[in-house]
């Protein structure tokens, strides 16, 4: 099977095609080389290259550029994902697509469930939002996937950051009032692969197992990474930041359950084992 998958060198998409690639013709492509915002590009590529299946895992996720820049998210994360949408339905390729807890306003007092009103707070939120919308109106063959809080070995992320501030030795205030589920890109990647193999369409959540706040997830790396500064816990009002952030982006995996596939596994599991990977190649 040919797969197309956008985004091919960011964090999820290497575990993507890597994944895939062990057993399928796999082309991973994207900026600069490939530019998703124009809708002839999308359709030439999907023309000549006749995917099986499109996977879309390029986004502008700079929550606080984004901010600033409300046009260029809107261009990438609404318009660029509409265009793939539109060409992969032109040959009739399923097309999966990956969206954001920002999508949601995090005032619920529980974890938020698929079909839970959407209510971003910035604008990055609003461009996944209007995403998921173009995505659901041009290819009717779509997998939604909304995830958190990713992590992988490829790029900057926020257990990397922890990690390189506690290592050089520097103690750490960290927000403790924002709540969320740290999802590793590999696992991400392997359920997408099981989602897609079940015949599963339509929106899901898809994140590990549990939740904590930012600092919890600070105070873990640094006890498992044995690195010995102190973290102190801070609201969110005394750490500004540009864009808002949902206090709540804890999503009930509730129709991968429905589905009857497994859960992926805790974030403590998916992340100890990913504070191993980095302290070795550090």
């Amino acid at each position: 099977m040919r797969v197309l998958i956008v985004g091919g060198q960011g964090m999820l998409g290497r575990e993507l095609c890597e994944l895939f690639g062990a057993d399928h013709e796999v082309l991973g492509i994207g900026m600069p080389e490939f530019d998703m915002t124009k809708p002839g590009a999308c359709e030439k590529l999907v023309r000549e290259f006749r995917p099986a299946l499109v996977m879309n895992s390029a986004a502008l996720t700079a929550v606080d550029y984004c901010e600033s820049n409300e046009a260029e998210a809107f261009s990438v994360n609404a318009e660029g994902a509409a265009n793939l949408a539109a060409a992969a339905a032109g040959v009739q390729a399923p097309f999966v697509h990956y969206s954001t807890d920002y999508v949601f306003d995090g005032n619920k007092t529980g974890p938020y469930i698929e079909d839970d009103a959407t209510s971003p707070l910035s604008a990055y939120g609003r461009s996944k939002l209007d995403g998921e919308v173009r995505v659901r109106q041009r290819a009717a063959e779509h997998l939604i996937l909304r995830t958190a809080w990713l992590f992988g070995v490829a790029g900057n992320n926020f257990i990397r950051t922890i990690f390189n501030a506690g290592r050089a030795g520097r103690d750490l205030r960290v927000v403790d009032d924002q709540r969320g589920s740290p999802t590793n890109a590999r696992d991400l990647a392997a359920h997408t692969r099981l989602l897609i193999e079940s015949g599963c369409r339509g929106t899901f959540h898809l994140t590990n197992s549990g939740s904590c706040t930012w600092y919890e997830l600070a105070c873990r790396v640094v006890e498992w990474a044995g690195l010995g500064v102190e973290v102190t816990p801070v609201t969110s009002a005394e750490f500004p930041r540009p864009a808002p952030r949902p206090r709540n982006s804890v999503m009930e995996n509730r129709r991968l359950r429905e589905a009857g596939l497994p859960p992926m596994r805790h974030w403590q599991e998916a992340a100890r084992e990913f504070v191993g990977i980095i302290a070795v190649s550090t």
